[in-house]
């Protein structure tokens, strides 16, 4: 599936230099301007959780590369690739370009998402800077 760069929190990382780090390991730039947008909670079927962040950046610096964690697409946002992402994308990435405010719970049995709720704006109970 097509997806934007991420991963865990690092001991001592707050979100945003988490979301930093990753763009930077996976993509070899550096964002600028990162600001907080959204939060999300996803639950499965078989129990696995993830507790998600999502930040929007203004610009950044350096030259995407592809790496063995990412190959960088660039679509016009008339043509975003939904069918080609996770159902959940579709509904909280037009708010996150939008600049949206977010929080969003998304239940998930493999692959397909059973349920989901939204709320906006959303009050983020993160690292806002």
């Amino acid at each position: 599936k097509i997806n934007g760069p991420g991963g865990r929190l690092e001991p001592g990382e707050t979100p945003r230099q988490a979301a930093i780090r990753e763009v930077q390991e996976e993509l070899h730039i550096t964002p600028r301007g990162v600001r907080a947008v959204g939060e999300m909670r996803f639950q499965f079927h078989d129990g696995f959780a993830i507790h998600g962040y999502v930040f929007r950046a203004g610009a950044y610096t350096g030259t995407p590369t592809e790496t063995a964690e990412a190959c960088p697409i660039w679509t016009p946002l008339a043509r975003i690739p939904y069918s080609r992402m996770w159902a959940d994308d579709r509904l909280w990435m037009p708010l996150m370009l939008a600049r949206q405010s977010f929080s969003g719970h998304f239940l998930f049995e493999g692959d397909r998402l059973r349920e989901h709720r939204i709320e906006t704006p959303a009050r983020l109970a993160f690292d806002l800077h």
